[in-house]
């Protein structure tokens, strides 16, 4: 079942959200390792404290918040009921969630997963969701017909920043194509004629260097993972991404969440990499 008044394309509302807020997207990524760092317990109680204190610090700055779901699922129902407030709490204080759960299977069991996070109606409802288009790009057709009737979107895996995805995305086809730029041939099919922009992105690492091979320009936009702790800067999103980088939306976590826990810390490395990401684009 779905609501009776439809959220404005995700594509649109995102558009909006980076050029009023800027590119940003921080992670939310309680780990244990990060919880120790911020002197909190392996437990529900510090998961519960981590997402707070992120969603507090960043969901009226940021453009985008993006929970990482296993993160909160490894503590079983207590954990995912901690991610559905903080997911509610950041969508009220006027940040996107991007949910990244990776998600990918085909037929009824695609939909099922689709309904937990693109049906406007299910408590887990995010902006939109990572999927992943291994099982072929068609397995996605449910995710992709929600996530249109909600207003919702997908960032489709395509060329991520794991040495291990080459051995897939780099595949060769039988057409000359390998599957990574496969995977952005057919998103660009499915934001043609999208204004401002598509509502249906791309995963594409910010640290694998020089992509002119690739056409990234889809009419989406392109979630870019690496900067900060991978690696990755600010200023290498130009030479990456080229005339597609107005599109990107650079994803930091542990470069801004080590600052925690204090709120004013974390608010001024998001804003520090907010600046950057913001010049670097302006400068192309």
């Amino acid at each position: 079942m779905t609501g009776t008044s439809p959220l404005e394309p995700f594509g649109a509302r995102l558009r909006r959200a980076m050029d009023d807020r800027g590119p940003l997207c921080v992670g939310i990524d309680p780990h244990a390792s990060l919880l120790a760092e911020w002197g909190l317990n392996d437990d529900v109680a510090g998961l519960e404290r981590f997402s707070r204190t992120v969603v507090e610090a960043m969901a009226d700055r940021v453009a985008v918040l993006k929970p990482q779901s296993a993160f909160f699922e490894r503590f079983g129902s207590r954990g995912v009921a901690v991610l559905e407030k903080a997911v509610a709490e950041a969508r009220a204080a006027g940040a996107l969630v991007v949910m990244d759960a990776k998600r990918g299977d085909i037929g009824s069991t695609m939909a099922a997963y689709a309904e937990s996070f693109l049906r406007e109606d299910a408590p887990l409802f995010s902006d939109a969701l990572t999927v992943s288009p291994y099982l072929g790009y068609g397995s996605l057709k449910p995710a992709i017909e929600l996530a249109r009737q909600n207003g919702a979107g997908l960032f489709v895996l395509a060329l991520t920043s794991n040495p291990e995805g080459g051995e897939v995305q780099h595949a060769v086809r039988a057409d000359g194509r390998n599957v990574g730029a496969t995977m952005l041939a057919h998103l660009a099919a499915e934001n043609a004629g999208e204004e401002p922009l598509g509502s249906f992105g791309a995963v594409v690492g910010a640290t694998l260097g020089d992509l002119s091979s690739y056409d990234l320009a889809i009419n989406g936009p392109l979630l870019a993972p690496g900067i900060g702790a991978q690696g990755a800067t600010a200023a290498d999103l130009p030479r990456v991404f080229e005339a597609a980088v107005r599109n990107v939306v650079p994803n930091v976590s542990r470069g801004v969440l080590r600052h925690g826990p204090d709120v004013g810390a974390l608010r001024s490395a998001a804003d520090r990499f907010a600046d950057e990401i913001r010049a670097a684009v302006a400068s192309v």
